[in-house]
């Protein structure tokens, strides 16, 4: 088998965030359920749009996020994702290559306009998503570059994507064509309202082998395992997996890799101003350990770095030097 080109090929939700500051009262009075995601549609995101404040508007999605902090610590990265041919399905490809990333799906001709995330950030940080899906939900597995997926060293599936049918079609596909390729898995589980709906799909991935490493915080991997106690939960999955890794937010993160545990607090933050894209953040440096070959307790301390950096400050991409930062971790 040859030698990979790229070291991690994504497949998510193309995304264009739109960031704005909200107080309590205004979550109230959207009925929105704060700091939880939702799914909403074309003409629910025109009225929201409308109320909010000014905003931020930059191309996301979660795992578009992850490899926009891969890119920033030096990955050499892909990107598979479905734009509408429109004004933000341009925001989008133009933000996303700009930051060295590969991304070359055809831009759809019909159908719904490209995906938008209204996001609410109350004083204390807590990020209410409201998600118009648009094209990105669409993506057909003729849209997929098994080419570029076999050649990337890992394939990192999110979550947020498995729920639409099309989509999810596509991404078994890529699963095959990384398997065939004997390439490396990654999933993230994304939000307990994704597990609630697929939990035998996962679970039957899992059993299958076809996931190598499992991203999941604290509440998807209980949801997962459908039971209360965390350390039943992890015990459930910590030997069904060649690596689990678990984020507990200021409780730091857990893997456990090969049957053994390692562990790592929380990077320490000034102010925290926005959670959003915490854990696509930590995925990133996660990953980027990995595929230098780290030990997982640098991937642990990468990722944890990665994650305080982007929740002290709005948006869900890094804003200071990762790679500087990172320092003797990634040498």
């Amino acid at each position: 088998m040859s030698e990979p080109i790229l070291d991690v090929v994504a497949i998510g939700n193309a995304i264009v965030d739109v960031i704005a500051a909200a107080d309590d009262a205004f979550i109230a009075e959207h009925a929105l359920t704060k700091g939880g995601m939702q799914l909403i549609d074309a003409e629910t995101a025109d009225s929201l749009y409308s109320d909010m404040g000014a905003g931020r508007e930059i191309s996301g999605g979660s795992a578009a996020n992850t490899l926009a902090g891969l890119a920033a610590l030096g990955a050499k990265c892909g990107f598979i994702g479905q734009v509408f041919d429109d004004q933000l399905g341009t925001i989008f490809a133009h933000d996303i290559r700009t930051l060295g990333i590969r991304f070359e799906t055809a831009m759809a001709k019909d159908g719904p306009p490209t995906a938008r995330c209204l996001i609410l950030v109350t004083p204390d940080a807590q990020r209410t998503m409201n998600t118009f899906l648009g094209a990105s939900q669409f993506l057909p597995a003729a849209a997929l570059d098994l080419d570029m997926i076999r050649s990337a060293r890992i394939l990192y599936l999110e979550g947020y994507l498995w729920d639409p049918e099309q989509p999810r079609a596509a991404m078994r596909s890529a699963i095959a064509a990384a398997r065939e390729a004997r390439r490396e898995v990654a999933f993230t589980l994304s939000d307990a309202f994704v597990i609630e709906r697929h939990r035998d799909d996962f679970l039957a991935l899992i059993d299958e082998g076809m996931i190598d490493i499992l991203f999941a915080n604290e509440t998807e991997i209980r949801s997962l395992a459908q039971t209360e106690d965390f350390e039943a939960a992890v015990a459930r999955f910590a030997d069904k997996l060649p690596t689990l890794v678990v984020t507990r937010s200021e409780k730091g993160a857990i893997a456990i890799r090969d049957g053994v545990r390692h562990q790592v607090a929380a990077s320490p933050v000034e102010r925290v101003i926005d959670t959003t894209g915490a854990g696509d953040l930590f995925a990133a440096g996660f990953l980027a350990g990995h595929v230098h070959g780290k030990a997982p307790a640098d991937c642990l301390a990468l990722g944890a770095l990665a994650a305080a950096e982007v929740i002290s400050h709005y948006g869900a991409r890094p804003e200071a030097n990762l790679k500087e930062l990172a320092g003797s971790l990634l040498a």
